[in-house]
């Protein structure tokens, strides 16, 4: 009986060959004792000789049944070496393919990648990596199943196979993301863009399914092995290509969405930077360096104080002030945009608490926070907390805001408005609010965009948008803010279109909580209260109705 390695039971399959050996050795066996036994058996059998030796007529019989039994033991075992190999090349194929788009993975894509590059250096070639990434897919698996979604990337695929040279790999890293490595002659890297367009172009086609239609867009960064003008760069190896293509990738996506970049060296300074700045904000966020900083907003009629806008700034020890235009987005995207404005807000309510009752706080609300449907009752339960009346405070929403969830935008909405709260509709007409929008949801201000405000900065030039959006908030009886009053040509165009809240460096800087402190006290324009004595302070007469609505 043979032994059978349990590790490696192919090889153990073929040396229980022997049993071939059993069965050769039985037919020459059976030769051996056929010749005397044979002629003696028929004699017999006709009665024409004595009977044969009983010993040579079991050994003939003795053999003829090891000759079967080996011939049937063979043949199980080659039908089952056979079945193990077949096991074992798809084991292997399921080990270097995507099970659903059937395109390489991650790990084979390497492997596909230095082959190609070897091959291509031979003819002298060039190999060009891209990488591919759709656009917002995530919404496709959230509105319409991943089934929808895992369609969606078969049909990608389809699209991408059709354009592809022969020699090039296709693969699917993960997720909505792909790559593909081709080779293409020295010095023309046309070539790829040539495909690249293609790509885009095929990108046009919504994917049609039986019950829906989707349509995306897709984000490209590209990387090479040879330099533009098709001479050999620095040495790099597969897993360098797909990192420099996915810097490239990434500078798309910065860009816009739907694009492609070549990899530059740049690139990877952009991205050092950008690495630096996440980890200064999980960092400074701990340590408290993001602080609130506060804008004058004035009545252009009268030219008094009537509230400031909270503005975000980050004071980083190693990188000095920096303005929310860099750390926002940045916040967003890692997730702690939340977190960051919650503090934010709670510093702002305590320094707000001690100025005067008539001066209010505007504070920008990011898209993110909309998405979370608690948000309305954790921001009242913090203005319960810091004794802050609701009346004096005023959220304000980009128009982007009202594309993504307009059922949940509009509860909230209603929910801060039931308590006092003043919800104001920032850069309007830079978005794509409809007027429907406008007359539907329970907005209390318009605020008119910097981006306008500034074309009144020449006294010769109207901006008849500015005018226009005046004329609507007065036709809906909505009050206006105007953004980025920066010289007196801009204030005094201003005046004369009506009465409007102002604000801009023409009234100052942005200035810190002790900065607005100083301004205020000599107006006379304080309460006298610090603003951690009025957090600790017994709840005022608005309070108990804040209690009942933000308590579960």
């Amino acid at each position: 009986m043979t032994e059978h390695n349990p590790d490696d039971p192919l090889k153990a399959a073929e040396r229980d060959i022997i049993a071939l050996g059993i069965a050769v050795a039985a037919i020459i066996l059976l030769i051996g004792t056929a010749g005397p036994v044979l002629p003696q058996t028929m004699a017999a059998l006709l009665g024409e000789g004595r009977q044969p030796d009983v010993v040579l007529v079991n050994a003939l019989l003795l053999n003829i049944a090891l000759i079967i039994f080996g011939w049937r033991r063979y043949r199980e075992l080659t039908r089952e070496i056979a079945e193990r190999r077949r096991a074992e090349a798809r084991a292997q194929l399921l080990a270097a393919t995507d099970p659903l788009t059937q395109c390489l993975n991650r790990r084979s894509m390497l492997e596909a990648t230095e082959e190609l590059r070897g091959r291509a250096a031979v003819r002298g070639e060039a190999v060009a990596y891209c990488m591919i990434d759709l656009d917002n897919f995530k919404q496709i698996n959230d509105m319409h199943g991943h089934s929808a979604g895992d369609a969606v990337l078969v049909m990608l695929c389809e699209r991408i196979r059709a354009l592809l040279p022969r020699e090039a790999r296709l693969a699917r890293l993960g997720g909505d993301e792909f790559a593909f490595v081709m080779p293409y002659p020295a010095g023309h890297a046309d070539r790829v863009d040539d495909l690249v367009i293609r790509l885009f172009e095929s990108m046009t086609q919504p994917f049609r399914m039986p019950e829906l239609t989707v349509e995306l867009t897709m984000s490209i960064g590209l990387a090479a092995d040879h330099d533009a003008d098709g001479t050999i760069g620095l040495v790099v190896d597969s897993a360098t290509l797909m990192h420099r293509a996915d810097m490239a990738l990434y500078h798309a996506k910065k860009q816009g969405r739907n694009r492609y970049f070549w990899f530059e060296a740049s690139m990877e300074s952009e991205l050092r930077f950008r690495n630096q700045l996440e980890t200064g904000i999980r960092r400074g966020l701990a340590r408290g360096e993001f602080l609130p900083f506060y804008e004058q907003q004035v009545d252009l009629e009268t030219g008094a104080l009537v509230g400031f806008e909270m503005l975000a700034r980050w004071r980083s020890p190693q990188l000095g002030l920096i303005s929310p235009d860099i750390f926002v987005p940045i916040a967003e995207e890692i997730g702690l945009i939340n977190e960051m404005s919650e503090r934010l807000m709670e510093q702002a309510f305590a320094d707000a608490r001690e100025w005067d009752d008539s001066l209010t706080l505007s504070i920008n609300i990011s898209p993110v926070q909309l998405r979370d449907p608690w948000f309305a009752q954790r921001l009242l339960k913090k203005l319960v907390a810091a004794n802050f009346p609701p009346r004096r405070l005023e959220i304000e929403i980009t128009e982007s805001c009202l594309h993504e969830n307009i059922g949940l935008v509009r509860s909230m909405i209603m929910s801060l408005r039931n308590q006092g709260v003043q919800i104001a509709l920032d850069d309007f007409g830079t978005g794509y609010s409809s007027l429907e929008q406008l007359r539907n949801l329970p907005f209390d201000r318009i605020k008119i965009d910097r981006s306008f405000v500034s074309e009144l900065k020449d006294p010769s030039n109207r901006s008849r948008i500015v005018e226009a959006i005046i004329s609507l908030g007065r036709g809906l009886d909505l009050p206006l803010t105007a953004e980025g009053v920066e010289d007196e040509a801009i204030l005094n165009a201003l005046r004369s279109m009506g009465r409007l809240k102002a604000q801009g460096y023409f009234y100052g800087q942005p200035e810190d909580a002790e900065g607005v402190r100083s301004r205020l006290k000599a107006a006379g324009k304080l309460t006298g209260m610090p603003g951690d004595a009025a957090a600790q302070r017994t709840a005022g007469e608005d309070e108990p109705t804040l209690y009942r609505i933000a308590r579960p």
